[in-house]
């Protein structure tokens, strides 16, 4: 492969475009295509970050010799049969969290990739955050052991519209979107796997088919504990906001911010070298594909997360 990776991003909505500007910090990486259901909108995308190609058809684009890997910014039920796509086309995949939203497609994903050696990589962004990182040195260090986290994942989407304000062409999902991101991160800094999941729900919204109101609780075999609270009704602050509860300190997480128990802000700037999640997160992707190595958040590291949101979805059945 040539040293610029160059990457096709598919969808740009909201979240493409923080893909986007994140990529354009990376040395030696060229967008050459961008994939988009509208197409004067993707071309519009298109020609902000100086991609040559724009489509509607994913196909078109995973078949072009200048596209090295692909980045899918897309509907959640089209995450895994995408990701299979890209990699049978010879590419390399970062797919937008959630991997998927039935666990026998999340699998079928971690084969394929086993069977091509290529990088496949889920955007659990947490794990890359300055402020998760932080703690996660700490832990590695044996400075910090996590006993209980205490999560709250709340924003305020009554009607089906992004975060840029924009009607979505697809439902959100707390469980198998939101939750992903803090049963990862939960298994990730304990390092051990979720053996006790519970889950509860509010009423589902007549329109949109979702419980806009979730409560999990999980249990590590390290005996660690996690609450985690979600909701679409939420019309204070929004986002997720992370209580680290550990023998020796107490961390609170918000984003790129990190503060102890006493509210006191804890500089991070220097963790590594952007404040920015969504570029760490993208600079791994870039860096395993040049280095040919398994990039943080794997398709296969990531699985046993989506193991347990199977678990819980049964249990809400």
């Amino acid at each position: 492969m040539s040293k610029t990776v160059r990457i096709a991003l598919a969808g740009p909505g909201a979240f493409g475009i923080k893909h986007l500007d994140g990529l354009k910090n990376i040395d030696g990486v060229e967008i050459t295509s961008i994939i988009g259901r509208e197409l004067p909108k993707a071309q519009e995308v298109a020609q902000k970050y100086g991609a040559k190609h724009v489509t509607n058809n994913l196909d078109e684009a995973l078949a072009r010799p200048d596209v090295d890997a692909v980045i899918l910014c897309t509907p959640t039920q089209m995450h895994a049969q995408q990701s299979i796509a890209a990699m049978k086309a010879g590419k390399h995949v970062q797919v937008e969290i959630p991997l998927c939203d039935k666990l026998d497609e999340g699998r079928a994903v971690v084969e394929m990739q086993r069977k091509t050696g290529l990088l496949a990589m889920c955007g659990h962004t947490r794990r890359f955050n300055p402020s998760h990182q932080y703690v996660h040195r700490k832990i590695q260090a044996g400075e910090f052991k996590v006993l209980q986290m205490d999560v709250q994942t709340y924003f305020f989407r009554r009607t089906n519209m992004n975060a840029l304000g924009q009607p979505r062409s697809w439902t959100d999902h707390l469980l198998w979107h939101h939750a992903a991101h803090t049963v990862d991160l939960f298994q990730y800094q304990t390092g051990s796997r979720v053996v006790k999941a519970n889950a509860i729900q509010g009423p589902i919204h007549p329109d949109l088919g979702i419980a806009m109101d979730m409560s999990i609780q999980l249990k590590t075999e390290s005996g660690a504990i996690c609450t985690l609270s979600l909701s679409f009704n939420n019309e204070g602050p929004l986002g997720t906001f992370f209580r680290y509860i550990g023998d020796t300190a107490t961390y609170i997480a918000r984003y790129d911010d990190l503060f102890n128990g006493k509210e006191e802000k804890i500089d991070v700037a220097k963790v590594d070298v952007s404040m920015n999640g969504i570029e760490l997160q993208d600079r791994e992707f870039v860096a395993a594909i040049r280095e040919g190595r398994e990039p943080n958040s794997s398709v296969a590291q990531v699985l046993a997360c989506y193991e347990v949101l199977d678990q819980l979805e049964q249990q809400l059945r």
